[in-house]
């Protein structure tokens, strides 16, 4: 993956809190689309060694209409903005590749949703380190990458990316790193169109609502990166250059290392227990990213609409 080394990065995409400290932890309301990549990771582990049927320690539960947390995290955008300029800039450091990501993923989905009937809404994505109050309460790294309809924001710790690559065994890199920001703001994207809404969170299993929203998700990322080398910067300038084979192989092997089935065999004991499944298979989040990336509609990604998931 190469960014244009002429497209122009507009850091106001990003709330940087990692200087800022987040306050007590109270415990984040998550669920409902807001678990995102690795929620599901902690969600499975739990279930899998005994902790109840979804609902996590601190709180961690339904996101859907949460409104707690006081939101207060220090953010701090100066260093970003003095050194992400450029996509050269991007193509030089991972924190201006996520930015180029961010605005990629928003510049599609401001073209693509009015077509589906409502207009894009801009959400930030917070990047923050160990710690962070949210619209949906406070969360620590733990957590992983999710989106809070609280708040309508997308939330991560950078650090998530090298676990990874060395908890997971995933190839990682630029591309990886875009997949899963275009991931959650897949769940934005559900947010807007009202479907997050009208899905029933608390239902777990190989067919539920919880899995059809995270396929759907994976999905839609798919549907940005087929398009991502054409969506331009301020300056008309495409934020992404090219996408190679291999890229779109390391989004897939992802997405295999963080199915239902793959992380309660690796890291749950050995067992698969489909009753419990929240963000579905290795074989349905491929095959669902897939879907989206080979063409290039988000039309095609209706999951609710279909009795077979993959």
């Amino acid at each position: 993956m190469q960014y244009n080394d002429n497209a122009q990065l507009d850091t106001s995409v990003v709330e940087d809190a990692r200087s800022g400290g987040g306050g007590g932890l109270g415990g984040v309301a998550l669920g409902g689309g807001g678990l995102g990549i690795v929620g599901l990771i902690v969600v499975v582990l739990i279930n899998v060694l005994g902790g109840g049927s979804g609902g996590l320690p601190g709180g961690i539960g339904d996101l859907s209409g949460v409104g707690t947390g006081s939101n207060v995290t220090s953010v701090d955008n100066a260093q970003l903005s003095a050194t992400c300029k450029t996509g050269k800039d991007a193509n030089r450091s991972a924190d201006c590749a996520l930015v180029a990501d961010i605005e990629s993923v928003e510049g599609y989905w401001s073209q693509k949703l009015p077509s589906l009937g409502t207009q894009y809404v801009h959400s930030p994505t917070r990047f923050f380190r160990g710690q962070t109050n949210t619209g949906c309460g406070a969360a620590d790294s733990g957590v992983g990458p999710f989106y809070c309809p609280a708040d309508r924001k997308v939330y991560v710790d950078l650090a998530f990316f090298d676990q990874l690559k060395t908890q997971f065994g995933a190839t990682g890199g630029p591309f990886v790193n875009a997949y899963v920001l275009a991931h959650e703001y897949g769940h934005h994207v559900q947010d807007l169109l009202g479907i997050e809404s009208r899905v029933d969170h608390t239902a777990t299993g190989a067919k539920s609502d919880s899995v059809r929203l995270e396929l759907q998700a994976d999905c839609y990322a798919g549907a940005w990166a087929n398009h991502a080398t054409t969506v331009p910067s301020a300056n008309g300038q495409p934020f992404i250059q090219n996408l190679t084979k291999d890229d779109i192989t390391a989004a897939l092997d992802t997405a295999g290392r963080i199915g239902d089935d793959w992380i309660q065999s690796h890291l749950g004991g050995g067992d698969v227990d489909q009753s419990r499944f929240t963000h579905g298979s290795s074989a349905q989040r491929q095959k669902w990213f897939g879907t989206g990336y080979s063409t290039g509609d988000p039309t095609r990604c209706d999951t609710f609409g279909t009795s077979v998931l993959g």
